[in-house]
């Protein structure tokens, strides 16, 4: 019997990298940073990639993390595997912090660090308005398009909620369970297909 597509494959109209949608690790990578995630592209373009890993909690407070920080509940997450001393977040706090650049519709990546302890410090930049990370994640000119060639991502565009609050572990396969039959199959098959 004949499936009515190729199980490994990513479906072409899956496969247009821009900045603000995310890539989703098909189910067989088995890099340690990149298994079962999701990674928003903060920036593409011609020169490469940079984006942040949604779904790969540190389990740790940028408080506890960054000496000095105002105390917090906010969690951090595991960027990439780049630059691993360095700290890096997205938001939706737009104006309230200058020098924040746009990724698509509410979410903004960086801004002034003196003026974000002031948020936090105020209760205007919370857990539900603010993600950290430690490290991120890179391509070189033309590797994303190699790795997509090789079916190694399917990229999506997720809403703004799914992207500030979608931290837990089951976000992968959730978001790849809406993206119909062929996805769900991806989403369900056992992260160690030898222990069944």
């Amino acid at each position: 019997m004949n499936v009515p597509f190729d199980f490994f494959s990513v479906e072409k109209k899956d496969t247009i990298p821009e900045k603000g949608k995310v890539l989703i690790s098909e189910p067989f990578l088995s890099d340690e940073y990149f298994k079962r995630s999701i990674v928003l592209l903060a920036e593409y373009g011609k020169e490469g990639a940079l984006g942040l890993v949604l779904n790969k909690p540190v389990n740790m407070t940028v408080s506890k993390l960054v000496k000095g920080f105002p105390e917090t509940d906010i969690p951090v997450f595991l960027g990439g595997p780049v630059s691993t001393n360095t700290l890096h977040y997205i938001h939706m706090l737009g104006d309230f912090l200058p020098g924040s650049k746009r990724i698509f519709s509410d979410i903004y990546w960086g801004g002034d660090f003196e003026t974000l302890k002031k948020l936090v410090e105020q209760k205007i930049a919370t857990r539900n308005n603010i993600r950290f990370f430690v490290g991120y994640s890179g391509w070189d000119a033309g590797q994303l398009e190699r790795e997509l060639s090789e079916n190694a991502w399917v990229i999506a565009r997720l809403g703004v909620k799914q992207i500030m609050m979608g931290n837990d572990q089951q976000i992968w396969k959730k978001v790849l369970r809406d993206l119909g039959k062929k996805y769900k199959l991806w989403a369900d098959f056992p992260e160690n297909p030898g222990l069944n």
